[in-house]
């Protein structure tokens, strides 16, 4: 199980723009947690900081239950597969330790294949791949990474929305026991999936938080759940507001 992640962020502002508002945000181990707000609000900003990839604002504080640090410990899904189209759908999934010059562990990289419904296609070209399919091959490739925390930057925004459903499924199991970080512009794949779930709002000050209350089944939800769609109707009027 994933250590507690922390952070407390003073505020970010590039360009000489306010991003993001002061908050703090405290990540249980081995939950999800949805972000979701207007286009151009802060969300996958928030990702790239914990990544690492935008250099952390003064004052800004981020602690692990464990004392450690996230350097090591992350595995990113973005919305586009990035599958290399000259590798096989196994060479893709084992890309990491290529990168790496590691030697892959093979057994494994055909097991997570299997898990996400690919089996038979490991010497499959990207070219032949459903849309659907190849994400099921970038969420492979991001399990075979084996890291504690995984940050979601909208992973199944570019399927359709049965596809999506079926992923979300695959996602949630596969997924169990990880820290996530999912941002979507969904708001059903956000209570279908996560633990709990952040509106970005914009502001003067830039974007701060909006915690929202959940439904009380723990995911994965049914679509169908009554609590789930009254969730995302509430859902869609915060939004709304904060557009």
């Amino acid at each position: 199980m994933p250590p507690a992640l922390g952070l407390a962020l003073p505020g970010l502002r590039l360009g000489g723009r306010a991003v993001l508002g002061s908050f703090s945000l405290d990540v249980a181990p081995g939950e999800v947690t949805a972000l979701l707000g207007p286009s151009g609000v802060g969300k996958s900003t928030l990702l790239r900081l914990l990544a690492g990839l935008l250099p952390a604002p003064p004052g800004m504080v981020l602690t692990l239950g464990d004392g450690g640090t996230l350097a090591g410990r992350i595995a990113w899904m973005g919305q586009q597969d990035l599958l290399l189209p000259w590798l096989t759908l196994e060479d893709n999934v084992c890309l990491g330790a290529r990168l790496r010059h590691a030697r892959p562990d093979r057994d494994r990289a055909r097991a997570l294949i299997a898990a996400v419904g690919l089996a038979g296609r490991e010497a499959a070209r990207p070219d032949a791949l459903s849309g659907g399919m190849r994400q099921r091959a970038a969420l492979a490739r991001t399990l075979m990474e084996d890291r504690p925390f995984v940050l979601m930057d909208e992973p199944f925004s570019a399927v359709d929305a049965p596809t999506r459903h079926r992923l979300q499924d695959l996602a949630s199991g596969l997924l169990k026991g990880r820290s996530v970080l999912l941002v979507t512009h969904d708001p059903l794949e956000a209570l279908r999936l996560a633990h709990r779930i952040l509106v970005l709002r914009p502001g003067p000050g830039g974007a701060i938080p909006d915690a929202l209350p959940m439904p009380h089944h723990p995911p994965l939800r049914a679509a169908h759940d009554p609590e789930v769609l009254a969730a995302q109707a509430a859902l869609l009027e915060r939004l709304a507001e904060a557009a």
